[in-house]
Protein backbone atom coordinates (compact mmCIF):
# COMPACT_ATOMS: atom_id res chain seq x y z
CA UNK A 1 0.00 0.00 0.00
CA UNK A 2 1.26 3.46 -0.88
CA UNK A 3 2.33 5.84 1.86
CA UNK A 4 0.48 9.15 1.67
CA UNK A 5 1.19 12.51 3.33
CA UNK A 6 -1.69 14.87 4.08
CA UNK A 7 -1.06 18.61 3.73
CA UNK A 8 -3.34 21.55 4.50
CA UNK A 9 -2.94 25.24 5.35
CA UNK A 10 -3.61 27.24 8.49
CA UNK A 11 -6.96 28.39 7.07
CA UNK A 12 -8.21 25.01 8.28
CA UNK A 13 -7.83 26.14 11.89
CA UNK A 14 -5.40 23.28 12.48
CA UNK A 15 -2.47 24.67 14.45
CA UNK A 16 1.12 23.57 14.02
CA UNK A 17 0.89 21.61 17.30
CA UNK A 18 -2.35 19.90 16.30
CA UNK A 19 -0.90 19.14 12.89
CA UNK A 20 1.98 17.33 14.54
CA UNK A 21 -0.45 15.33 16.70
CA UNK A 22 -2.56 14.39 13.70
CA UNK A 23 0.41 13.68 11.47
CA UNK A 24 -0.59 16.48 9.06
CA UNK A 25 1.66 19.14 7.55
CA UNK A 26 0.20 22.65 7.93
CA UNK A 27 1.35 25.46 5.64
CA UNK A 28 1.13 28.77 7.55
CA UNK A 29 -0.70 31.48 5.63
CA UNK A 30 1.27 34.72 5.24
CA UNK A 31 -0.07 38.16 6.23
CA UNK A 32 1.36 41.59 5.68
CA UNK A 33 0.95 44.11 8.51
CA UNK A 34 2.49 47.52 7.79
CA UNK A 35 4.20 45.81 4.84
CA UNK A 36 5.97 43.30 7.10
CA UNK A 37 5.24 39.62 6.52
CA UNK A 38 3.99 37.35 9.32
CA UNK A 39 3.09 33.67 9.25
CA UNK A 40 -0.15 32.56 10.89
CA UNK A 41 0.53 30.45 13.97
CA UNK A 42 4.32 30.74 13.56
CA UNK A 43 5.33 34.40 13.85
CA UNK A 44 1.80 35.74 14.39
CA UNK A 45 -0.60 34.49 17.06
CA UNK A 46 -4.37 34.92 17.01
CA UNK A 47 -4.11 37.40 19.91
CA UNK A 48 -1.45 39.47 18.19
CA UNK A 49 -3.46 39.56 14.97
CA UNK A 50 -6.59 40.97 16.64
CA UNK A 51 -4.59 43.54 18.60
CA UNK A 52 -3.11 44.82 15.35
CA UNK A 53 -6.52 44.72 13.67
CA UNK A 54 -8.09 46.80 16.47
CA UNK A 55 -5.32 49.37 16.04
CA UNK A 56 -6.40 49.77 12.39
CA UNK A 57 -3.00 48.80 11.11
CA UNK A 58 -3.00 47.99 7.39
CA UNK A 59 -3.38 44.21 6.97
CA UNK A 60 -3.41 42.26 3.73
CA UNK A 61 -3.59 38.56 3.01
CA UNK A 62 -1.33 36.57 0.75
CA UNK A 63 -0.61 32.95 -0.09
CA UNK A 64 2.38 30.66 0.41
CA UNK A 65 4.99 31.13 -2.29
CA UNK A 66 5.36 28.46 -5.00
CA UNK A 67 8.86 27.78 -3.69
CA UNK A 68 7.52 27.11 -0.21
CA UNK A 69 4.74 24.83 -1.46
CA UNK A 70 7.00 22.85 -3.80
CA UNK A 71 9.74 22.68 -1.18
CA UNK A 72 7.32 21.08 1.27
CA UNK A 73 6.09 18.58 -1.34
CA UNK A 74 9.64 17.72 -2.41
CA UNK A 75 10.64 16.98 1.18
CA UNK A 76 7.56 14.85 1.78
CA UNK A 77 8.03 12.86 -1.43
CA UNK A 78 11.43 11.73 -0.21
CA UNK A 79 9.57 9.91 2.57
CA UNK A 80 6.10 9.27 1.12
CA UNK A 81 4.86 7.89 -2.19
CA UNK A 82 2.14 10.52 -2.64
CA UNK A 83 0.82 13.80 -1.23
CA UNK A 84 -2.77 14.98 -0.78
CA UNK A 85 -2.90 18.77 -0.47
CA UNK A 86 -6.11 20.36 0.94
CA UNK A 87 -6.06 24.18 0.61
CA UNK A 88 -8.88 26.63 1.35
CA UNK A 89 -11.76 27.00 -1.13
CA UNK A 90 -10.81 28.18 -4.62
CA UNK A 91 -13.75 30.58 -4.37
CA UNK A 92 -12.08 32.45 -1.51
CA UNK A 93 -8.39 32.34 -2.41
CA UNK A 94 -6.09 31.82 -5.38
CA UNK A 95 -3.91 29.46 -3.33
CA UNK A 96 -5.91 26.43 -4.51
CA UNK A 97 -5.50 27.28 -8.18
CA UNK A 98 -1.81 27.99 -7.67
CA UNK A 99 -1.25 24.64 -5.94
CA UNK A 100 -3.19 22.78 -8.64
CA UNK A 101 -0.99 24.34 -11.32
CA UNK A 102 2.19 23.46 -9.45
CA UNK A 103 1.06 19.85 -8.96
CA UNK A 104 1.03 19.27 -12.72
CA UNK A 105 4.81 18.88 -12.62
CA UNK A 106 4.63 15.97 -10.17
CA UNK A 107 3.29 13.22 -12.43
CA UNK A 108 0.23 12.51 -10.33
CA UNK A 109 2.14 12.07 -7.09
CA UNK A 110 0.61 15.28 -5.69
CA UNK A 111 -3.19 15.56 -5.66
CA UNK A 112 -4.67 18.98 -4.85
CA UNK A 113 -8.21 18.85 -3.48
CA UNK A 114 -10.64 21.61 -4.47
CA UNK A 115 -13.64 20.80 -2.28
CA UNK A 116 -14.78 24.33 -1.49
CA UNK A 117 -14.07 24.25 2.26
CA UNK A 118 -12.57 26.74 4.71
CA UNK A 119 -11.96 26.95 8.45
CA UNK A 120 -13.71 24.22 10.44
CA UNK A 121 -15.27 22.62 7.35
CA UNK A 122 -11.79 22.44 5.79
CA UNK A 123 -10.58 20.84 9.01
CA UNK A 124 -13.23 18.15 8.62
CA UNK A 125 -11.91 17.47 5.11
CA UNK A 126 -8.47 16.86 6.59
CA UNK A 127 -9.91 14.40 9.11
CA UNK A 128 -11.80 12.70 6.26
CA UNK A 129 -8.58 12.45 4.23
CA UNK A 130 -6.84 10.74 7.15
CA UNK A 131 -9.71 8.26 7.48
CA UNK A 132 -9.70 7.53 3.75
CA UNK A 133 -5.93 7.04 3.76
CA UNK A 134 -6.16 4.65 6.70
CA UNK A 135 -8.88 2.75 4.82
CA UNK A 136 -6.43 2.14 1.97
CA UNK A 137 -7.36 4.85 -0.55
CA UNK A 138 -4.56 6.25 -2.71
CA UNK A 139 -4.09 9.99 -3.23
CA UNK A 140 -6.27 10.14 -6.35
CA UNK A 141 -9.00 8.18 -4.57
CA UNK A 142 -8.91 10.57 -1.58
CA UNK A 143 -9.16 13.59 -3.88
CA UNK A 144 -12.10 12.06 -5.76
CA UNK A 145 -13.97 11.16 -2.56
CA UNK A 146 -13.56 14.64 -1.05
CA UNK A 147 -14.48 16.50 -4.22
CA UNK A 148 -17.56 14.31 -4.78
CA UNK A 149 -19.05 15.87 -1.63
CA UNK A 150 -17.57 19.34 -1.93
CA UNK A 151 -20.86 21.20 -1.53
CA UNK A 152 -22.09 19.15 1.43
CA UNK A 153 -21.24 21.82 3.98
CA UNK A 154 -22.64 25.11 5.22
CA UNK A 155 -21.40 28.08 7.29
CA UNK A 156 -23.29 31.01 8.84
CA UNK A 157 -21.44 33.97 10.38
CA UNK A 158 -22.51 37.06 12.31
CA UNK A 159 -20.38 40.14 12.86
CA UNK A 160 -19.72 42.46 15.76
CA UNK A 161 -19.07 45.47 13.54
CA UNK A 162 -19.75 46.63 9.99
CA UNK A 163 -16.43 48.48 9.92
CA UNK A 164 -14.51 45.86 7.97
CA UNK A 165 -17.23 45.24 5.39
CA UNK A 166 -17.22 48.99 4.75
CA UNK A 167 -13.43 49.02 4.46
CA UNK A 168 -13.52 46.18 1.95
CA UNK A 169 -16.16 47.92 -0.13
CA UNK A 170 -18.85 45.30 0.51
CA UNK A 171 -21.19 47.94 1.91
CA UNK A 172 -21.27 51.73 1.52
CA UNK A 173 -20.17 54.09 4.31
CA UNK A 174 -23.76 55.36 4.57
CA UNK A 175 -25.16 51.84 4.99
CA UNK A 176 -22.50 51.08 7.60
CA UNK A 177 -23.35 54.24 9.54
CA UNK A 178 -27.08 53.47 9.53
CA UNK A 179 -26.41 49.86 10.51
CA UNK A 180 -24.27 50.95 13.44
CA UNK A 181 -26.92 53.37 14.73
CA UNK A 182 -29.66 50.73 14.44
CA UNK A 183 -27.44 47.97 15.90
CA UNK A 184 -27.90 45.90 12.75
CA UNK A 185 -25.96 42.65 12.69
CA UNK A 186 -25.51 41.03 9.28
CA UNK A 187 -25.60 37.27 9.01
CA UNK A 188 -23.35 36.03 6.21
CA UNK A 189 -23.08 32.60 4.66
CA UNK A 190 -20.42 30.52 2.95
CA UNK A 191 -21.86 27.86 0.68
CA UNK A 192 -18.66 26.75 -1.00
CA UNK A 193 -17.74 29.40 -3.50
CA UNK A 194 -17.84 32.71 -1.66
CA UNK A 195 -18.96 34.85 1.28
CA UNK A 196 -22.53 36.11 0.71
CA UNK A 197 -25.21 38.00 2.62
CA UNK A 198 -27.91 35.89 4.30
CA UNK A 199 -29.90 38.18 6.65
CA UNK A 200 -29.76 41.46 8.56
CA UNK A 201 -31.19 41.61 12.09
CA UNK A 202 -31.27 43.84 15.18
CA UNK A 203 -28.71 42.75 17.76
CA UNK A 204 -26.43 39.78 18.18
CA UNK A 205 -28.93 37.73 20.18
CA UNK A 206 -31.30 37.78 17.24
CA UNK A 207 -28.42 37.02 14.86
CA UNK A 208 -27.55 33.93 16.88
CA UNK A 209 -31.17 32.79 16.70
CA UNK A 210 -31.22 33.32 12.92
CA UNK A 211 -28.05 31.24 12.49
CA UNK A 212 -29.36 28.40 14.64
CA UNK A 213 -32.62 28.32 12.67
CA UNK A 214 -30.78 28.46 9.34
CA UNK A 215 -28.64 25.50 10.35
CA UNK A 216 -31.69 23.56 11.56
CA UNK A 217 -33.33 24.15 8.19
CA UNK A 218 -30.22 22.91 6.38
CA UNK A 219 -30.12 19.78 8.52
CA UNK A 220 -33.85 19.08 8.13
CA UNK A 221 -33.95 19.67 4.37
CA UNK A 222 -30.69 19.94 2.48
CA UNK A 223 -28.78 17.40 4.58
CA UNK A 224 -31.69 15.31 5.91
CA UNK A 225 -30.60 11.98 4.40
CA UNK A 226 -27.05 12.40 5.67
CA UNK A 227 -28.18 13.49 9.12
CA UNK A 228 -30.47 10.46 9.38
CA UNK A 229 -27.40 8.26 8.87
CA UNK A 230 -25.36 10.16 11.47
CA UNK A 231 -22.98 11.55 8.83
CA UNK A 232 -23.30 15.26 9.64
CA UNK A 233 -20.96 17.14 11.97
CA UNK A 234 -21.92 20.49 13.55
CA UNK A 235 -19.13 22.93 14.42
CA UNK A 236 -18.53 26.45 15.71
CA UNK A 237 -15.98 29.22 15.17
CA UNK A 238 -15.16 32.64 16.56
CA UNK A 239 -12.82 35.57 16.07
CA UNK A 240 -10.96 36.88 19.10
CA UNK A 241 -13.87 36.43 21.56
CA UNK A 242 -13.32 33.04 23.30
CA UNK A 243 -15.58 33.66 26.31
CA UNK A 244 -18.56 34.63 24.16
CA UNK A 245 -17.71 31.74 21.85
CA UNK A 246 -17.88 29.18 24.65
CA UNK A 247 -21.39 30.36 25.48
CA UNK A 248 -22.23 30.15 21.76
CA UNK A 249 -20.95 26.56 21.58
CA UNK A 250 -23.17 25.60 24.53
CA UNK A 251 -26.17 27.19 22.80
CA UNK A 252 -25.45 25.18 19.66
CA UNK A 253 -25.14 21.94 21.65
CA UNK A 254 -28.52 22.61 23.30
CA UNK A 255 -30.10 23.00 19.86
CA UNK A 256 -28.31 20.05 18.28
CA UNK A 257 -28.32 17.34 20.95
CA UNK A 258 -25.89 14.51 20.37
CA UNK A 259 -23.40 16.70 18.51
CA UNK A 260 -19.99 17.27 20.14
CA UNK A 261 -19.60 20.64 18.32
CA UNK A 262 -15.87 21.12 17.78
CA UNK A 263 -14.91 24.81 17.95
CA UNK A 264 -11.88 26.66 16.55
CA UNK A 265 -10.83 30.26 16.01
CA UNK A 266 -11.96 31.45 12.58
CA UNK A 267 -9.38 31.50 9.82
CA UNK A 268 -7.49 34.81 9.85
CA UNK A 269 -7.91 35.00 6.07
CA UNK A 270 -11.63 35.46 6.67
CA UNK A 271 -11.35 37.43 9.92
CA UNK A 272 -9.29 40.23 8.41
CA UNK A 273 -12.24 41.02 6.11
CA UNK A 274 -15.00 40.85 8.75
CA UNK A 275 -13.25 41.76 12.01
CA UNK A 276 -13.15 40.52 15.59
CA UNK A 277 -16.14 39.43 17.69
CA UNK A 278 -17.45 37.09 15.00
CA UNK A 279 -19.50 33.99 15.80
CA UNK A 280 -20.09 31.19 13.31
CA UNK A 281 -21.89 27.88 13.04
CA UNK A 282 -21.06 25.27 10.42
CA UNK A 283 -21.85 21.75 9.38
CA UNK A 284 -20.21 19.28 7.05
CA UNK A 285 -20.83 15.76 5.88
CA UNK A 286 -18.27 13.19 6.91
CA UNK A 287 -17.09 10.94 4.09
CA UNK A 288 -18.26 7.36 4.09
CA UNK A 289 -15.30 5.03 4.48
CA UNK A 290 -15.88 1.54 3.12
Amino acid sequence: MKTIAIVTDSNSGITQDEGRRLGVKVLPMPFYINEKMYLEGVTLTQEQFYERLKLDEPISTSQPSPAEVCGLWDNLLREYDEVVHIPMSSGLSASCETAAGLSEDYGGRVQVVNNQRISITQRQSVLDALALRDAGKDAAGIKAALEAEKFESSIYITLETLKYLKRGGRITPAAAAIGTVLNLKPVLQIQGEKLDAYAKVRGKKQARRVMINAMKTDMEKRFARFDARGEMVVMAAYAGNPEEAQNWREEIMENFPGQEVHMDPLSLSVSCHIGYGVLAIACAKKVTVS
